[in-house]
């Protein structure tokens, strides 16, 4: 039997790396950018933000057409969108220049997450879906920490604005390499035999929630999207991407401002808890899979590793607002991280048990928007706190009460009666 499923785990890791590549690369030249503008917390912390204004729309819609066209249609406009449109903020002169560019260069990246997600429910039978999903996500935070060397090395030799140019011919490297060497589904491709096909196939759950034979939806999509266990999801989501687009667009400001790094000292620390985040993508999705083996339930897997890594990055986010000293503080955001970035992959995983193939990718695009609201919420609520309202110490707090939320969110909503209930409307 083949094994080229893994090959395309590899296109989607390398792209998960190139989106955190990307949006990371204004935090990390974040002081350059305030020192050559003149710009105050707040404005950094609406520029941040502005990103998600166009990404959280293009969730969805990317969802709808992952549906409609496929992965290999969506990923490629996608890519070639924000690629061009990261590379055109070497020419920004003002606020307003930056902040529409950062707009639509996050319509770009909108579809990642979704398109991602369906692209693995094609590809891997639900037993490898867990291990799928950690393996390909955990390429966003490994961006995330390659972005702080490779950008501020870049930035401190060349210039801030030639690392944009950089990572845009990057980008247009790998959607060269993605047009060539994906498609849609296993059996569409010459290098996947009739035996990786069969096992893929037979391995994807078998219930849908929609008749297709009767030729009607006893669900609507909207009550889909509404019910209980898709919102708990969704929740969760939304209160894991608060801390992480926390960390994304202010750790690098907070250990330049707060603990007094350099530009080059911070490109270097500022790694560490990226590589906790990594570690905890890959091992998150091993202990998903690891529980299912052995507990027979997927639902009990993805909650159990949901409620484990928001529990304990919310007590490391907590904690840390109460130190002072440079490595304390980046030990509990590198260990807040490990456990924090154990949760998109269940979150993913479970949606996949709970919405059909079918429908997959306009519930995870539902999904998808609703966290990445996280995305224009915490960048600037955090800015404003650091300007006007107590500091760092008050954003970390605010940061650990979200990260205990989403853990209520799912016990509370995500429940076994629910689920079931959902999946009953198929019969």
């Amino acid at each position: 039997m083949t094994r080229y499923r893994w090959f395309v785990a590899v296109l989607l890791f390398l792209v998960g790396m190139l989106t955190y590549l990307d949006r990371t690369a204004l935090s990390v030249v974040a002081p350059m950018i305030r020192k050559e503008f003149g710009f105050g917390d707040a404005q950094m912390g609406i520029l941040f933000s502005a990103f998600f204004i166009g990404y959280c729309v293009f969730c969805f819609i990317g969802g709808w057409a992952a549906d409609r066209y496929g992965p290999r249609k969506v990923f490629a406009w996608a890519v070639g969108i924000w690629s061009l449109f990261c590379g055109a903020t070497a020419a920004a002169t003002s606020f307003s220049h930056l902040l529409i560019l950062r707009i639509i260069f996050g319509t770009g990246e909108g579809p990642m997450g979704t398109t991602t997600n369906k692209a693995i429910a094609n590809w891997f039978p639900q037993s490898e879906s867990g291990r799928a999903v950690g393996f390909t996500n955990a390429g966003q935070p490994l961006g995330a920490a390659i972005a702080a060397p490779i950008v501020g090395l870049i930035a401190l030799h060349y210039g801030w604005r030639i690392s944009f140019v950089v990572i845009a011919l990057i980008g247009f490297v790998w959607l060269a390499l993605w047009l060539t060497c994906f498609r849609d589904r296993p059996a569409e491709h010459p290098r996947v035999n009739a035996a990786e096909s069969r096992f893929i196939e037979s391995g994807r759950p078998s219930a849908p929630l929609v008749d297709t034979a009767a030729g009607h939806q006893p669900r609507s999509i909207l009550k889909l999207i509404f019910s209980a266990p898709v919102q708990g999801v969704a929740a969760s989501f939304f209160c894991f991407n608060y801390v992480l687009y926390f960390f994304l667009s202010w750790l690098p400001s907070y250990l330049t401002d707060y603990q007094h790094l350099n530009v080059r000292d911070m490109s270097l620390v500022s790694i560490l808890p990226w590589l906790g985040a990594a570690a905890g993508f890959v091992l998150g999705g091993l202990l998903s899979d690891l529980l299912y083996r052995l507990s027979g339930s997927a639902l009990f897997a993805r909650k159990f590793i949901i409620v484990m890594g928001l529990t304990v990055a919310a007590l490391c986010v907590m904690l840390t607002a109460r130190v002072h000293t440079l490595w304390p503080a980046v030990t509990l955001i590198a260990v807040a991280s490990l456990f924090a970035f154990m949760t998109p992959q269940a979150c993913w995983s479970l949606l996949q048990d709970i919405v059909p193939d079918s429908h997959l990718g306009i519930a995870g695009g539902f999904v998808h928007f609703v966290a990445n609201i996280a995305g224009i919420f915490s960048p600037s609520i955090t800015g404003l706190l650091i300007q006007y309202g107590g500091g760092y110490g008050s954003a970390f707090i605010l940061t650990s009460t979200l990260a205990a939320t989403g853990v209520a969110a799912v016990l509370l909503l995500v429940r076994s009666t629910a689920v079931q209930s959902l999946q009953a409307t198929a019969h």
